[in-house]
């Protein structure tokens, strides 16, 4: 396997789930893997040297847990300054909130957007000086197929995905002239505990009541029966090897013929389709 950017890793959202198989992945493929989290402690995992790490040398990775809040601009300071050089970046930290657009609070939308698109635009800030100054990096933000198909009773969700969708693009463009690539990959149900952290809004008094706990538990089954983390950590994986990586991918074969298919539906028939998945039950 090749690596074409370098060792020095930088992996957020890393304490769990897709961010810690990315972590995982790397440092077993000879990387030094700086994975951080709000909840991570401090602590060193070593992985033995593999002949068949990345570019066949053999030699042993790491990963160095530390914490950091993405939405906190001294505690992202913290962690980016102390790395010399940052060759790799993944972000994958991210929440989720659920309930009706109309009915939301809007702390948790604000709670939303400050992680999801923020916190990343937080890192971004301080972590591509540090590869325009190298004149090379690989800038991988993991968004959501949910950033291209809007999903009722997540609106907000989807819209924080749909945001790093346009921001991604707009690194790309900037960042090219500094050998810098930005990617958005757009993983669909992954079996996560992202599911059990899902933030749910619920007024049983509202109308939309039975709709957001339809919604959510249609939600939940398909996260719980969806892919292993490890198929983004292997998408991650395919990145660092190409010279001129895509700008977005899907994860998944059934996500890519996804994404083609919905190139050609009217939105009246797309949405058709989403509301017969999402929404059983129609708000009276």
């Amino acid at each position: 396997m090749n690596n074409l950017y370098g060792k020095n890793v930088l992996v957020t959202g890393a304490s769990r789930g897709i961010g810690l198989a990315v972590a995982e992945a790397l440092a077993k493929a000879g990387c030094q893997v700086t994975a951080v989290s709000r909840s991570c402690a401090e602590r060193v995992v070593e992985y033995a040297a593999n002949p068949q790490n990345i570019n066949g040398s053999g030699v042993s990775g790491a990963i160095s847990f530390k914490p950091m809040d993405v939405t906190n601009y001294n505690s992202v300071a913290k962690v980016v300054d102390s790395m010399e050089r940052i060759d790799i970046a993944v972000l994958c930290a991210g929440m989720g909130v659920a309930g009706s657009a109309e009915e939301l609070p809007m702390e948790l939308a604000r709670a939303q957007m400050e992680t999801n698109y923020f916190g990343v635009l937080q890192v971004g800030n301080l972590v591509l000086p540090k590869m325009r100054k190298q004149g090379k990096g690989l800038f991988i933000v993991i968004g959501s197929i949910a950033g291209k198909v809007p999903i009722p009773m997540q609106s907000h969700y989807s819209s924080s995905k749909y945001a790093l969708e346009a921001y991604v693009e707009a690194v790309n463009m900037e960042m090219r002239g500094f050998g810098v690539h930005a990617v958005i990959v757009e993983p669909g149900d992954t079996k996560t505990g992202f599911t059990g952290a899902r933030k749910t809004y619920i007024d049983e008094a509202s109308p939309y009541a039975e709709a957001v706990k339809k919604s959510v538990a249609r939600m939940e089954h398909d996260e719980q029966n969806g892919r292993d983390p490890s198929s983004v950590a292997a998408v991650v994986m395919k990145l660092i090897g190409k010279k001129n990586p895509p700008l977005r991918v899907a994860v998944g074969f059934e996500y890519k013929a996804l994404m083609f298919l919905l190139r050609f539906l009217p939105d009246r028939l797309k949405q058709f389709i989403l509301r017969k998945m999402y929404l059983p039950v129609q708000p009276k």
